[in-house]
């Protein structure tokens, strides 16, 4: 399903540690509807999943998805850039039938 690269991991695991959250903390992947292109990426550290979660654990991150997002994830890499531009979490969907600058809208 979801994937995300070792500087991805290494950066979820760093804000879970700076933020003190415990227990059965993980990171929401979703997608929403929304955005310059039908859909965007949501990015959240939650408690703990919901009940209807997929949950999948990915190099020690609990990685929550909902149902509706499970259908626009499976291939999907989240990686942690930094450039001239900035940093911040990317995503390469393969499933995708284009897109916007802004890096996190997408058609399907």
């Amino acid at each position: 399903m979801v994937t995300l690269t070792v500087t991805a991991t290494e950066k979820v695991h760093d804000f879970i540690q700076e933020h003190g959250v415990e227990g059965d903390a993980g990171l929401r992947v979703a997608v929403l509807p929304g955005g310059c292109s039908g859909f965007q990426y949501g990015l959240n550290v939650e408690d703990g999943p919901e009940s209807d979660d997929e949950v999948v654990d990915i190099q020690g991150v609990k990685v929550f998805i909902d149902p509706f997002s499970a259908q626009y994830l499976e291939g999907v890499e989240i990686d942690y850039v930094t450039s001239f531009m900035g940093q911040g979490f990317t995503f390469r969907n393969p499933n995708s039938s284009g897109g916007c600058g802004c890096g996190s809208s997408f058609t399907v």
